[in-house]
């Protein structure tokens, strides 16, 4: 696939200032590609068979299974073009499992560019076609909206509420090899190579310039893709990425068993009182009270200031031994005390005592204790935790979540060690796709309750250490968004709201990588503040001047 690395080396400076002037409001089109002047022919492409060798892993072939003609919508940043949405099934190997679902929008007006979006927690649905990139800019257009051919897939099986309300809650799956395999990884490579055919077959050309962006689950899909597959995506956009997924469920599974002990599990309004006590100590250690806690690392909180003292009852004002020992674990840095196959020595633990919120609706620790069975109203990583241990180890829908202790799994730890192998996608080399021209931009909130910005932070380390600092920075950034959590999920302090797309364009295709100069802003209705987008380790300190604007605060180390 001709990639536009291979030819921005001919672009001039003056086409390239216009290209990016051009970019402030709907993206610029590659160098080599012009816009298609019409759209995809929708009707011709219902039954296309996809060669099961021109996917670049076994499959038994692919098919369009049915088209529709989505007319143009919207105005502004929700403005869309009318483009052609096409549903794919990836067939497998294994006729026992399932197939591959993905969905592909070709645009009118095809830019040249393609996006493939990430899924989340176990995916199983099919992401929409029309996102943004995780934490885009709520102020400019989406990737389709911007002309791109967008694709994404439900990475290999399908959720069903009757076994889940929570799609992404839904781990049935893993009890098929093939489909615990593509969910790890292989119907990225699958998805790609279905994508690319299809849409030379639509527009009788390639694609010239192919980017991945996602969150969570699929950040954890945006490294693997740079990792496994260099030359496949010029840039990709990895936010809050669930990299070591495996052992991450291992943290889960950790701190269900702590919340799940007598007396452990703090209520909805402790966990609040948790928050809004260690805000009070840490909000104003970046020289502004603002509801932001920047300099996260620094932030020293006492959780025993949390205890009740003599003759109090725990509650709203205060907690039990038990319940500040079990938010102490959940925060803290655990050790594996035995070893696994992907090399992964354990979790760094969430800040729940340094700005993240215990209490976010889903995706925090729930209102109800963790049990056998797991209720719904347990939180994310519990309900996690419980479909990893019934479907990925055991392989047992019937098994109590507390069978297996994570410190001590008995018999279970060769399969727990198998399935880090599987899962841990930490391969920190990242010499070949730098070496292809691939660009990276990593992205993470400092209040993260549901994966660690701190285990992002030991990734990125990793990088630096296997490729050099200068040749990491050649090909990446990291940034900390100080306040934001789990995919901006409300309510939130910060909700992150930077136009990583634009800068990607400018540094995969015309060679001009992000300056000191990012911006992030915050999204939250009626905020209307910005900061500096400050790079790793560095974070936004108050100088002086309105509150509200990014040159109030300069980027402290």
């Amino acid at each position: 696939m001709p990639h536009a690395r291979l030819v921005r080396r001919f672009l001039i400076a003056g086409s390239s200032l216009a290209l990016a002037a051009a970019a402030l409001i709907v993206g610029h089109a590659p160098a080599n590609a012009a816009p298609s002047k019409g759209g995809a022919d929708c009707s011709s492409l219902v039954g296309l068979k996809i060669p099961a060798q021109r996917i670049g892993l076994p499959t038994t072939g692919a098919e369009v299974t049915a088209t529709a003609s989505v007319p143009a919508s919207g105005t502004g940043p929700a403005a869309l073009p009318a483009y052609c949405r096409a549903d794919i099934a990836i067939h497998p190997v294994d006729s026992a499992a399932p197939d591959i679902r993905m969905g592909l929008a070709l645009p009118e007006g095809w830019n040249g560019r393609t996006m493939m979006f990430g899924g989340g927690g176990y995916n199983g649905t099919v992401p929409s076609l029309t996102q943004n990139v995780p934490f885009g800019p709520v102020d400019q257009r989406t990737p389709l909206g911007r002309g791109y051919a967008t694709y994404a897939s439900d990475s290999g099986h399908q959720a069903d509420p009757s076994r889940h309300p929570i799609p992404s809650l839904d781990g049935w799956f893993g009890r098929s090899d093939e489909a615990l395999r593509n969910f790890s990884g292989d119907a990225l490579k699958k998805v790609h190579d279905t994508a690319a055919y299809v849409i030379r077959k639509a527009f009788g050309r390639a694609p010239a310039t192919a980017y991945f962006a996602g969150g969570s689950t699929g950040g954890r899909e945006a490294l693997a893709v740079a990792q496994r597959w260099p030359r496949d995506f010029d840039g990709v956009i990895s936010a809050y990425p669930a990299w070591n997924a495996a052992t991450l469920d291992l943290f889960f599974g950790r701190i269900t068993h702590e919340f799940a002990k007598p007396g452990a599990f703090p209520s909805p309004a402790q966990q609040d009182l948790v928050a809004r006590r260690v805000l009070a100590a840490c909000d104003g250690g970046d020289g502004l009270e603002d509801g932001v806690i920047s300099d996260e690392a620094g932030c020293d909180f006492e959780p025993e200031t949390l205890l009740c003292g003599e003759g109090e009852t725990p509650g709203a004002t205060c907690l039990s031994r038990e319940q500040v020992d079990a938010v102490v674990a959940a925060d803290s840095s655990w050790r594996l005390p035995y070893r696994v196959a992907s090399g992964e020595w354990g979790y760094p633990g969430f800040p729940l005592l340094s700005g993240a919120r215990m209490s976010t609706p889903i995706l925090g620790f729930g209102t109800t204790a963790p049990a056998d069975p797991m209720p719904v109203t347990a939180g994310y990583g519990a309900q996690f935790w419980n479909q990893w241990v019934k479907h990925f180890v055991a392989r047992d829908p019937q098994i109590s979540p507390f069978a297996i202790d994570p410190a001590d799994p008995g018999e279970w730890q060769r399969r727990i060690s198998e399935l880090t192998a599987l899962q841990d996608v930490n391969d920190a080399d990242l010499r070949p796709f730098a070496r292809s021209g691939g660009r990276l931009i990593l992205v993470h909130g400092a209040a993260d309750e549901l994966v660690s910005h701190r285990s992002t932070i030991d990734y990125y380390q990793r990088v630096e250490r296997a490729m050099g600092k200068r040749a990491t920075e050649r090909f990446s950034r990291f940034y900390l968004v100080p306040g934001a959590n789990h995919a901006n999920f409300a309510p939130v302090a910060y909700s992150a709201s930077y136009d990583s797309l634009t800068a990607m364009e400018r540094w995969a295709e015309d060679g001009v990588a992000p300056d000191e100069n990012q911006v992030v802003a915050d999204g939250n209705a009626g905020a209307d503040r910005t900061r500096p987008l400050c790079e790793w380790p560095a974070w936004p300190a108050y100088v002086g001047g309105p509150a509200a604007e990014a040159s109030s605060f300069r980027c402290e180390r």
